[in-house]
């Protein structure tokens, strides 16, 4: 079947995530037929370099050989088992590698991103009523924080277009300001600029304590704010201030965990280790879904108890599979074995070097980069920039997404010189395409997050 029969069929059957179906009237939906490596190929054999890793989940790119083969020999003897009352050994071998790697040793899986953020804030809250403090029911986040799209996320998510049409569900959360190093000042530095930030959210967290039980933060990079990157600094002064004021803290590394901003979790860069780190996206390299939230002893112990109302009663059908645990161990294998962040590091060098170009046009602002995320900010006039940029990028078979007026890339480690060569080319041609029509009214420039 052709591209057309297809993206008919899906129009009438499928209902999109994150878009306004009306909007492909206009801009097809693209069907895709395979993929490998970076490359994505559609039913008439179009090519589309995947240059976001489609959402940020395909760390090693698409169909890596290690990951199949790991899920072709589970097949074979367990594909999913319930995990209340029963365990299997990928969840085990995966749940003690999970905690040497990261301190924490006790996990609890679920199936996507937001049902991590979900029970880290469950177990928060669940933790103090055990404990005898149950007025602590609060939560802190980040001015223009994202940790997901279910009712409890949306509740710490500072994203309108998201957050607003359900604000009569949500159990509103307190803000503090974010560390985004471009909020700097004149001759302020990205630290003393995390540093203010700290100092807000310790003013807060001392007036208002008593009844805060977490406070929950992207590490590093806040993706849905426009790739906002920040100094290390604030999370290890974010440490002091939740041991200091007896208040959780919750790392949100979904986006942004197994290696993606330079080392294997972000928090490691400011020498911290959090009470909760959600987990999801690239921990099966873009082959099944899976989350986990990792905490720490004492907080488990909390729920070890004899009355059942004190356990922690929450659960997903698919919590722990099999099936995804094994590709979760593949993907750590290929940590170990290939020397993943080494060759990351030396690859950011090389791909920062070839966007010199993009750096320098006039019309960039804010040009960053940490670790494998890269990130600018485009002076337009066109509201519809976003939509008219991934329609441009698309027309020369690349995948980007910019968020609002930012454009960023977030490739597969496994991009090659010459793919990203293409990606900054096509960027160019395509920003000279947008900058040139004319301005627009309509549209939403955060339409494609």
């Amino acid at each position: 079947m052709s591209n057309q029969a297809w993206l008919e069929r899906s129009r009438a059957a499928v209902w999109h995530p994150c878009t306004q179906m009306k909007r492909h009237e206009s801009l097809p939906i693209v069907p895709i037929a395979s993929a490998e490596g970076a490359w994505l190929t559609d039913f008439d054999g179009k090519r589309y370099l995947d240059g976001v890793s489609s959402w940020w989940v395909n760390l090693f790119g698409h169909g890596h050989p290690r990951i199949k083969q790991a899920i072709r020999e589970q097949l074979d003897s367990l594909e999913h088992v319930m995990l209340a009352g029963f365990t299997h050994r990928p969840v085990v071998e995966l749940s003690e590698r999970l905690a040497a790697l990261s301190g924490l040793g006790h996990a609890f899986y679920g199936s996507d991103g937001a049902s991590a953020t979900e029970i880290a804030l469950k177990m928060s809250f669940h933790y103090w009523k055990n404990s005898g403090q149950p007025q602590k029911t609060r939560f802190v986040s980040l001015e223009n924080s994202y940790h997901g799209e279910t009712v409890g996320a949306l509740a710490v998510t500072d994203v309108p277009i998201f957050s607003s049409t359900y604000a009569d569900l949500l159990k509103p959360s307190l803000r503090a300001p974010s560390p985004d190093a471009r909020q700097a000042a004149p001759g302020e530095s990205a630290a003393d600029m995390a540093r203010r930030a700290a100092q807000s959210l310790g003013n807060l967290l001392a007036k208002r304590s008593h009844e805060i039980a977490a406070v929950i933060v992207e590490p590093l990079v806040q993706g849905a704010a426009g790739m906002a990157m920040y100094d290390p600094v604030y999370l290890t002064e974010l440490r002091q201030l939740c041991d200091q004021y007896q208040v959780h803290l919750i790392a949100d590394e979904i986006a942004v965990g197994f290696g993606r901003t330079g080392s294997f979790f972000a928090c490691q860069q400011a020498g911290i280790t959090p009470d909760f780190l959600c987990l999801s996206k690239g921990i099966t390299g873009g082959f099944l879904p899976l989350s986990c939230v990792l905490t720490r002893d004492d907080i488990y112990q909390a729920f070890y108890h004899d009355d059942v109302a004190r356990g922690f009663l929450h659960s997903h059908s698919y919590t722990g599979n099999a099936l995804a645990c094994a590709a979760a161990l593949a993907v750590l294998d290929i940590f170990e074995d290939e020397n993943v962040l080494e060759t990351n590091r030396i690859q950011a060098e090389d791909f920062t070097r070839r966007m010199r170009p993009l750096r320098q046009r006039p019309d960039v602002r804010h040009f960053r980069q940490r670790g494998m995320i890269w990130a600018f900010d485009v002076d337009t006039s066109r509201a519809d920039f976003a939509l008219a940029y991934f329609s441009a990028m698309l027309k020369r078979g690349c995948l980007l997404r910019p968020i609002g007026k930012t454009v960023y890339f977030m490739p597969p480690y496994t991009l090659r010189s010459e793919e990203m060569q293409w990606l900054v080319n096509a960027s160019l041609e395509a920003l000279d395409e947008v900058q040139a029509g004319d301005a627009r009214t309509e549209g939403d420039a955060t339409a494609l997050p």
